[in-house]
């Protein structure tokens, strides 16, 4: 069994700002100015109680010009760090949404080109809420949080040099009294908060999957009586997510212990600095600098309090999203089609016409059951084949290994000679495609939809494809023709329209290999005959591979390819 790398509810947020610098590193240059603009803005801020002590002491040694320079200072002060605040934070957004645009593209471009297997063993709405949601709030943390984020530990930094600089042994008292107490506190709050954080992601995801099935299924739970079941799983759902995000919220509470330090501290540094002012060991104007000095440490902590819920929600967000990347990053032997060997050259191409061959396919999607075991069949090119057989008998899956959606356990597929985990993505789906029962659409016009194939096809060439395959009266007979707006889903085309959309995107790619799965399955006389004059028109010289149950469909078919229960293939 080909195995492939599960996504974690609640991954490692562990050194996750160091595991996501690969990603920050193309805008190393601009992180660097926007820190430095940052710190020089968080300088001026810091040097404004040594400034007003300095006043205090000029005002008690009635030192007019000593003043009057301070306050000259102070104006200077108040304009720079206004400058320099403002354009740190334009450089530190600016820089921040470009590394988040990047990981989204990057998120997008890694799910579009993820096995088949991987995407269809992971909820949708997980992945949604990873590839949108997570990073949306990741977005709106560098813009609003991750600035004052950056400012408070500056702030930290730079006061305490400055307090060092003016007494150590009031920065010794203040060091024993608060730094052990408001480490225990974060201590406590790390140690609850981080599954806590973890586990309402994790809620919110499984939400968020209900949700979309319910969307999804919502036609058979109307029609089944299975509303009140789903409705039970999602209040269920919904009630482990409100107990998650209250066992955030008591994390959080932890925080607002720190106040209670910040007001014990204060009162220690204005009993201590009295009584060495007093003694003439410091100055009055010490005092007041230490006094305004953790006033703005306090006020740090205090932002950093508010902080730190958010900056845990990104962090699990990032955590998250690196998951993603890293589980779909590609892997031989995994992400098909692959690139060839290193030292083997470029990915062959291929003839525009070959034979199709499998030798010895096995697959399984559990592990010691084989869905299919030890297949082998040819087939040439041009020729009309139907792959028939009981439900469960693996006609699906092997119609996916054979279009190189699926990655064999072992064995191997080979068009032209060449086995298809050698092939180029671009080679491989212009040679082989596969027209699933289920044909997806996207908001938009069936000429949007059309347009859903390699080269940008414009509307010309989509209106011959459609008179070639017989089709113009189907298109004429919608209410705008190709214009037509489909709306968010399917509900204004029947199965077999939707198919005939499938047959209008393979005619624009034209393939060597067609398979069809199901195509004429569950669909009006009519509409059936429609749609298989529309295959033998594509047809031509291509390779036809049917999956069907429809009597008529088979026997419009000169060769025949049974699966049995236990996946043995025989051929007629």
């Amino acid at each position: 069994m080909a195995e492939h790398q599960r996504l974690t509810a609640t991954p490692d947020q562990r050194r996750v700002l160091r595991r996501a610098w690969p990603h920050m590193r193309p805008e190393r240059r601009g992180i660097t100015l926007a820190l430095l603009a940052g710190a020089a803005a968080t300088a001026t801020t810091v040097a404004v109680p040594a400034v007003i002590g300095a006043g205090v002491d000029q005002i008690l040694e009635r030192d007019r010009t000593g003043l009057f320079t301070a306050v000259a200072a102070l104006t200077v002060l108040a304009l720079l760090r206004l400058v320099l605040f403002r354009r740190s934070e334009l450089l530190l957004i600016s820089v921040g949404e470009r590394v988040v645009r990047a990981l989204r593209e990057l998120a997008v471009t890694r799910l579009s080109r993820a096995p088949l297997r991987f995407l269809e063993a992971h909820p949708s709405g997980d992945l949604l809420r990873r590839t949108t949601t997570e990073i949306a709030d990741l977005a709106n943390f560098v813009r609003s949080q991750l600035p004052d984020v950056l400012t408070v530990g500056a702030y930290l930094v730079f006061t305490t040099v400055l307090l060092l600089t003016y007494s150590p042994l009031l920065t010794l008292a203040l060091a024993v009294v608060f730094v052990p107490a408001i480490v225990t506190v974060l201590r406590l709050f790390k140690k609850a908060a981080n599954p806590a954080f973890a586990a309402e992601a994790a809620a919110a995801g499984t939400v968020a999957t209900t949700y979309r099935e319910l969307v999804q299924s919502r036609e058979m739970l109307q029609t089944g009586g299975g509303i009140g079941f789903w409705r039970e799983r999602f209040l269920a759902d919904h009630e482990r997510r409100y107990r998650a995000a209250r066992r955030s919220q008591r994390s959080l509470f932890l925080i607002s212990l720190a106040r209670i330090v910040q007001s014990l501290t204060t009162a220690v540094l204005l009993l201590g600095g009295g009584w060495l002012a007093a003694r003439g060991s410091i100055s009055v104007g010490t005092v007041v600098v230490f006094i305004l000095a953790t006033r703005q440490l306090f006020d740090s902590a205090t932002q950093a309090s508010n902080l730190v819920g958010q900056v845990q929600i990104s962090l699990v967000g990032l955590a998250r999203l690196l998951d993603l990347l890293t589980a779909t990053a590609p892997r031989a032997g995994i992400h098909a089609p692959r690139s060839a060997p290193d030292g083997a050259g470029p990915a062959p191409v291929t003839a525009e016409r070959g034979d199709l061959e499998i030798e010895d396919l096995r697959y399984s999607y559990v592990a010691g059951t084989e869905v299919l075991g030890g297949i082998s069949v040819r087939v040439e090119a041009g020729e009309r084949v139907g792959l028939v057989g009981p439900t469960g008998s693996g006609k699906t899956t092997l119609a996916k290994l054979m279009t190189g959606l699926y990655a064999p356990d072992s064995g191997t597929v080979r068009y032209d000679g060449h086995d298809l985990a050698t092939l180029a993505p671009a080679e491989l789906r212009c040679r082989i495609v596969l027209i699933p029962q289920r044909v997806h659409l996207i908001e938009g016009t069936l000429l949007d939809n059309l347009r859903l194939v390699p080269g940008d096809p414009d509307e010309q060439r989509i209106a011959a494809a459609v008179d070639y395959l017989g089709l113009a009266n189907w298109v004429r007979s919608l209410d705008e023709g190709l214009h037509t707006d489909l709306g968010r889903g399917t509900g204004r085309l029947s199965a077999g329209e939707l198919q005939l959309i499938g047959l209008v995107r393979a005619a624009l790619l034209d393939p060597a290999v067609l398979v069809l799965d199901e195509a004429t399955a569950d669909i009006d006389p009519a509409t059936a005959r429609t749609l298989e004059t529309a295959i033998d028109t594509l047809r031509t010289d291509r390779t036809l591979i049917v999956i069907a149950h429809r009597e008529a469909t088979i026997k419009r078919l000169p060769r025949i390819i049974r699966l049995d229960e236990n996946a043995v293939l025989t051929p007629n």
